[in-house]
């Protein structure tokens, strides 16, 4: 099998289901109709709600759900062999993954633009409504401690990212005044923009920028530093208008993605390398089985609950009409799936395209790819890029760059959320401290930092980030169990949703099991302690669902 075969397969299943899935799931399904006043359109606070320019939107919805998981996960998946990996990608994403962001941000808008959480009060009561929320708010707090983390090693590990990184922020200040104040030309700004994003990649290959000077001289690791520095940027980043900050930079961010995306394609189609990878190895070296333990480990890219934290989130509060939800959250997500079939080609194909052992030397063990995945990404994108003239290294700086931008937006996304839910939780429960931005904001900040630092290095969040695959997933089933519940009230056709809820919500169940007989049976207490309050928690939501759903 060539590279440039396999993606022209997995773009023939992305058309059908672009323009003949999503049109059926629109029109029949949902009943989409811009008659219908969306939140943004009714309350239009210019801070949160803000009806917005579909592509722009687009561009902030893929970019906040396209962080490090759909190059991580894949990168680690492919050890099982690149068919099962390739398979759950593609036809995940049209069938599962695309149906639950797309059903998440049509229930969200229908729901005044709430989040998934609160919308489950309606149908399955108030005690299930406040597990949820906490659970949310649980996972929200882990995502945050993770990705500073990550991004703060990132960022000491690759220098040269950190001038691209931040330049973008006041970039994407000076994009959404021209844009909503003072109207200059959308087309015009977005190339010059554009270049100057690219111009920065190549002024931070020149000038890297390490901060062990200044870490030092106040007793802290450069690590450390970078994540205080990251949480306070994300505290206001988080209270800011939407269309200052968040929408232009994400919107940036994506052209960049796309940009890169499709050169990585170019190098493909190129060079068109052979896969060096086996289509299935069912059993490596140390690894756990690949059912159920493939589908919890490509999340984004294929299925992944956080994406309905932001369709519920961000996202509903931004869409300016209901046809564009279509655009917005199906199509967002097969950007995001692209994504993720890049890296299963860089690490199949591209890791070998000038070393024929390559790919077996990264993929020796489950161990080895633990540490290597991230490697296996850089150069095999790099030795694509290098096959259309980019040189090797700057193609590896880009895709650094990128890795870091998109853990950033990703994290300046979740802690936005993490803002709204207390919000949500605030208006509900009557606490009226929790209904200031700022003040919500701080809260979220200050949880997330407390877990960072709950273990020295500010390593706090990654003792529990073996459970969050399973849980991640299976807060995709609950976010699709909602849309089943409204599709059902309102007498509409379910099965698009029905059949993906029952099977993600048993997949899901049975690792999470897997994980909490693992844990317990290497002694690890807490995490076995952990995995069983949410399996209850599962049960609990659900008992009080079918009950609800029976009356």
């Amino acid at each position: 099998m060539s590279a440039s075969l396999l993606i022209f397969l997995a773009f023939t299943v992305y058309a059908f289901g672009y323009f003949v899935y999503s049109r059926y799931l629109a029109e029949k399904v949902f009943g989409l109709n811009d008659e219908r006043k969306t939140p943004a359109q009714e309350v239009n606070d210019g801070v949160d709600f803000v009806p917005t320019n579909k592509w722009i939107l687009l561009g902030h919805h893929f970019t906040s759900i396209t962080g490090a998981g759909p190059i991580v996960g894949p990168a680690i998946a492919v050890i099982w062999g690149w068919l099962p990996a390739f398979l759950w990608v593609v036809l995940g994403a049209v069938f599962i993954g695309a149906v639950h962001d797309f059903a998440a941000l049509v229930t969200s808008i229908r729901h005044g633009g709430r989040s998934v959480g609160t919308i489950l009060g309606e149908y399955a009561g108030e005690r299930a409504r406040l597990l949820f929320l906490f659970l949310l708010l649980a996972l929200a707090v882990l995502v945050n401690a993770v990705f500073a983390y990550v991004i703060a090693v990132l960022f000491t590990k690759y220098p040269q990212s950190v001038l691209p990184a931040w330049l973008v922020v006041p970039l994407a200040v000076l994009f959404g005044l021209s844009v909503y104040r003072f109207r200059v030309n959308f087309l015009v700004l977005t190339a010059v923009f554009l270049a100057v994003l690219y111009l920065g990649m190549w002024l931070g290959s020149v000038f890297p920028v390490k901060l062990d000077g200044i870490a030092g001289a106040l007793g802290l690791s450069p690590v450390m530093l970078w994540i205080l520095i990251l949480f306070t940027y994300t505290f206001f980043a988080s209270s800011l208008p939407v269309w200052l900050l968040l929408q232009p930079r994400d919107f940036l961010n994506g052209l960049q993605l796309l940009v890169l995306l499709a050169f990585l394609y170019l190098g493909a189609l190129v060079a068109n390398p052979p896969i060096a990878a086996p289509a299935v190895n069912p059993s490596p070296e140390g690894a756990p089985p690949l059912f159920p333990f493939l589908f919890i480990t490509i999340a984004c890219g294929a299925l992944s609950g956080f994406h309905a934290l932001v369709a519920s989130g961000t996202t509903a509060k931004q869409l300016a009409r209901e046809t564009d939800a279509r655009t917005v959250g199906y199509l967002g997500f097969l950007g995001e799936s692209s994504l993720a079939l890049a890296v299963i080609v860089a690490t199949t194909a591209g890791v070998a395209l000038f070393s024929a052992h390559r790919f077996e030397e990264l993929y020796a063990s489950w161990d080895a790819i633990k540490s290597s995945a991230l490697v296996a990404v850089v150069e095999g994108g790099a030795n694509l890029l290098h096959a259309v003239g980019v040189p090797t290294s700057m193609a590896k700086t880009v895709i650094a760059t990128l890795v870091v931008l998109f853990a950033a937006t990703t994290m300046d996304t979740s802690v936005r959320i993490q803002r709204y839910i207390l919000n949500e939780l605030g208006e509900v429960y009557r606490v009226k401290p929790l209904t200031n931005a700022w003040v919500a904001s701080a809260v979220a900040v200050l949880s997330s930092l407390a877990l960072v630092l709950s273990k020295e290095g500010g390593k706090g969040g990654m003792v529990f980030w073996p459970v969050f695959g399973a849980a991640n997933q299976l807060l995709a089933g609950l976010a699709l169990l909602v849309s089943y519940l409204y599709l059902k009230r309102e007498g509409r056709p379910t099965w698009p949703v029905l059949w993906p809820l029952v099977l993600v919500l048993f997949i899901t169940t049975y690792a999470m099991l897997l994980n909490a007989l693992s844990n317990f049976l290497k002694g690890d207490y807490l995490l076995f302690a952990v995995s069983s309050v949410i399996l209850l928690l599962e049960l609990f939501i659900l008992a009080e669902a079918v009950r609800r759903l029976r009356s």
